[in-house]
């Protein structure tokens, strides 16, 4: 198994590039709490653009991500998604409460967290000198 992150900007990026079954979904889970504990990121972007093959145990581990990165106070996406995977998505309900995507890249979100962190910046600029 290798899972790959990219963490800049906040953002973990997970590439998971083998299938996900009974026998490896716990070993991506561990491994994957283990960095979103550590890093505590903004947005989590698990990559699917290696992924054949997945089974029901592949969506409560993705299920399980998504309430961790939650409850840290981040976002969560699934990015590179073939259309077996985003079916199996569909059908258990996962993209009524995550975003899936079918391409985006790294940079794509640096832009879009930066874009956010100015407007945040620009809104605190402009209500200095008023009182409350």
């Amino acid at each position: 198994m290798k899972i790959n992150y990219s963490k800049e900007d906040r953002l973990l990026k997970v590439e998971i590039t083998e299938e996900i079954d009974q026998h490896t979904a716990d070993k991506i889970r561990r491994r994957i709490d283990n960095e979103i504990e550590r890093f505590i990121p903004r947005k989590v972007v698990f990559d699917f653009g290696s992924i054949t093959f997945m089974d029901s145990s592949g969506i409560g581990m993705v299920i399980g991500r998504y309430k961790l990165t939650k409850m840290l106070g981040g976002t969560f996406e699934i990015i590179n998604v073939n259309k077996s995977i985003k079916k199996i998505f569909d059908m258990s309900g996962v993209t009524r409460i995550i975003n899936v995507r079918e391409k985006k890249n790294v940079e794509e979100y640096k832009d879009e967290i930066h874009s956010k962190i100015l407007k945040n910046i620009s809104k605190e600029d402009s209500n200095e000198g008023i009182v409350w």
